[in-house]
């Protein structure tokens, strides 16, 4: 750490810039000076596909010092201050690069969805465009060194998006001098929606040609990954180390074939249906004094029908932009089926479902 940094960091510098912070003066001197937050801009800009409606992009990003780098299969949330918007808007995305250091430069690979603002504009970005973000987080990782030998074979089943961080886990492993024939072979399992929809074609086709004992088998339309495809290209998969990652049907498959194997490590794209049978109660958002009838749906879903604008970030229970305060009543998680009736407890909106009446502080 230089000297700069070290008084950047220092509680005088602290208290002299209080109440904003040193980052925000910084910040107004050089965006892509940093004390403590993160940012990164990007520098390159590579369209994977061009798929009607929802083409993906790889974005090349050149974090701050201040980045610690990131694990293959992690993920990083990214803040957008979008044209127009009062609010800065948070998305989770996973990198897609190999496994990087302090400092170094990643990649993300975005989808643009219909729905999905931050993600539309990530995909039409232009280099320059600078990037607010968190460090990297999460555990779907590969926990072992990519150069031991005698480690048993490795399983990635991936779906449309899904794939990315399975790539960076696969990208490292190349990188680091994986070496498949020391008693590691990788089998990668891939599905897209259509030919034109593949994410990494062309660098898929290039891992499959080279002599490197990476079986790479890709799947499209209705050619799905289930049981039987499973035990047809990978005999002992349930006792195969195995990431998945992708859709919700697509894990839900992956999931019936493994049964309760400890070997399968698995990644969800979204929240499963938050439905569990007859919904009742009503729900109140304490701040606004509104109170709609309990749909069994999310409480972020249905703060929105409401015609509330909450604060999320993934909506997949990851990020915690959501956590709201709940007063009264009791939710249930809609990814673990865990109940809670504690009263005055944080929640995360966007995974707690109303179970009967229930108070919120939205």
């Amino acid at each position: 750490m230089t000297l700069v940094s070290q008084l950047a960091r220092s509680r005088a510098v602290a208290a002299l810039t209080s109440p904003h912070g040193v980052d925000h003066y910084l910040s107004r001197v050089n965006p892509m000076w940093a004390a403590h937050e993160v940012r990164g801009r990007v520098v390159a800009v590579h369209r994977e596909t061009d798929t009607p409606g929802a083409p993906v992009a790889t974005l090349t990003v050149q974090p701050t010092a201040t980045w610690r780098g990131h694990l293959a299969g992690q993920y990083v949330q990214v803040g957008l201050d979008l044209p127009g918007s009062a609010r800065r808007m948070t998305r989770c995305f996973s990198i897609s690069s190999a496994a990087s250091g302090a400092g170094e430069e990643f990649t993300l690979t975005v989808r643009a969805h219909a729905e999905g603002q931050v993600s539309k504009y990530l995909v039409d970005a232009e280099p320059g465009q600078l990037l607010h973000l968190s460090q990297a987080q999460g555990d779907f990782t590969l926990p072992v060194s990519p150069a031991t030998p005698g480690i048993d074979p490795l399983l990635f089943i991936t779906g449309g998006s899904g794939i990315t961080p399975a790539m960076s886990m696969v990208r490292t492993l190349l990188r680091d001098g994986y070496e498949g024939r020391a008693g590691r072979p990788v089998t990668f399992l891939h599905h897209a929606r259509s030919a034109e929809d593949q994410i990494f074609a062309e660098e898929l086709a290039d891992i499959a040609a080279a002599d490197n004992d990476v079986a790479v088998h890709l799947r499209h339309g209705d050619a799905v990954f289930n049981e039987l495809e499973l035990r047809r290209l990978v005999p002992g998969f349930r006792d195969t180390d195995t990431w998945a990652c992708g859709p919700a049907g697509m894990i839900e498959l992956v999931r019936a074939a493994y049964a309760d194997s400890p070997r399968l490590r698995l990644e969800l794209f979204k929240p499963p249906t938050t439905s569990s049978g007859a919904a009742e109660g009503d729900l109140t958002f304490a701040a606004t004094d509104r109170q709609v009838a309990n749909t069994g749906a999310s409480i972020l879903e249905q703060a929105e029908e409401a015609g509330l604008s909450p604060v999320f970030g993934c909506r997949m229970g990851i990020c915690f932009s959501c956590t709201t305060r709940k007063s009264e009543g009791t939710v249930r998680n809609v990814l673990s089926g865990a109940e809670s009736s504690l009263p005055d407890e944080d929640i995360q909106i966007c995974v707690s479902a109303p179970v009967g009446d229930c108070v919120v502080d939205l």
